[in-house]
């Protein structure tokens, strides 16, 4: 087994320099297991290559969040919370590969999903059998090996990272929260239908708040405050600020999911649509529009062979039901408030800088 890579050199006090950090450690480490794999069989490059192609594109929002919450307390940042960075963006790769599955989505970032890549390798190679069975087998391995892997790196940390240590109970939290969420947010596509519209809103919320909210924006600011020894004031307070940016992080996704360029989101337009994705949007709309409309788009989704004009017809009730409107009034709402969370937090002028600036481009990303 290899060694989680420590980087050799010092990591100045700037979030780009930190996530190039995160980035090749990252990269290092991906190297070192894809030959373990290897040592393994040969074909258990496979599975390194796969996670590798899809890690190397993300944008390290939560490993910057992570520097920034250990920059509230210390400076510099000591190079052992880049392993911190890499434990996140593991974490997160594992989560996007295990959603792409749930979805059926066919790409990711504007490349085939990890399941979809393995079936077409299936496909390619002429193997036996069932193609998409084992794309979906294989990528569930590489997600369960990547979260293997996450805290693998975590626990390289030693003592900052042991068990009943606050870092480790934000770690171990943060985890449960999404996998419980995405729970609640298969069940709701389901059961959505049957529940009261009245409340549908309230529940999109929740999934929004567990599934998303709190591990993109709160527990990595959060982790990074506890491996600093951030006291229980501090932490409340990164807490109140990151959650509701968190949120609106999420709204923002919501809305691309729908209306979205593909060419920068990387996913088919309306793919929230065919997935069936009931989001606050959605919610907003089903309470919203008049009874025939509100059971026309609820009939409508989660059918994968919606076509565009259908796609540009749901679009349009989304917009016609003021739907769209509110959700971006509650983004604005959140972001308004996240900023003046951050507004009050006891941290040096830089950091709060660098946090408002973090929460600018949250909500006004486009992809």
């Amino acid at each position: 087994m290899s060694a989680p890579v420590r980087p050799v050199h010092d990591v100045p006090a700037d979030d780009r320099a930190f996530v190039s950090a995160v980035d090749t450690s990252l990269t290092a480490f991906l190297r070192g297991e894809g030959e373990n794999l290897a040592a393994i069989s040969p074909d258990g490059r496979h599975l390194a290559d796969a996670i590798g192609s899809l890690s190397s594109g993300g944008k390290r929002m939560r490993a910057a969040l992570c520097y920034w919450g250990y920059s509230t307390v210390a400076d510099p940042v000591p190079v052992d919370v880049v392993a911190a960075g890499v434990a996140l963006e593991l974490f997160q790769t594992a989560a996007l590969i295990h959603d792409d599955i749930i979805d059926r989505s066919d790409t990711r970032r504007s490349v085939p999903s990890v399941h979809r890549r393995f079936e077409t390798m299936h496909a390619e190679q002429g193997w036996a059998l069932d193609g998409p069975h084992f794309g979906t087998s294989a990528a569930v391995l590489a997600g369960d090996l990547c979260l293997s892997w996450s805290e693998q790196v975590f626990g390289s940390l030693g003592p900052a990272a042991a068990s009943g240590s606050r870092a480790r109970l934000v770690f171990d939290q943060m985890r449960m929260e999404v996998l419980t969420g995405q729970y609640l947010d298969v069940l709701e596509e389901v059961a959505g239908p049957q529940r009261d519209p009245a409340e549908a809103v309230a529940r999109a919320r929740t999934v929004s708040s567990y599934k998303s909210a709190r591990y993109s924006v709160e527990r990595p600011l959060v982790l990074g405050a506890a491996l600093a020894g951030a006291d229980s004031d501090l932490i409340h307070a990164l807490s109140a600020a990151g959650l509701p940016l968190g949120e609106a992080f999420q709204l923002r996704d919501d809305v691309l999911g729908v209306f979205g360029d593909p060419a920068v989101t990387g996913k088919p337009a309306g793919d929230d649509l065919r997935e069936g994705k009931r989001t606050v949007l959605i919610g907003y709309a089903l309470q919203h529009a008049d009874a025939d409309t509100a059971a026309d788009l609820s009939a409508c989704l989660g059918r994968p062979d919606l076509d565009p004009a259908t796609i540009e017809r749901l679009r349009a009730v989304l917009t016609d039901s003021g739907a769209l409107r509110r959700t971006e009034d509650l983004i604005d709402e959140l972001h308004q408030r996240a900023l003046e969370e951050i507004g009050r937090l006891p941290v040096p002028e830089a950091v709060r800088a660098a946090l408002v600036g973090l929460a600018g481009r949250a909500v006004t990303r486009q992809a």
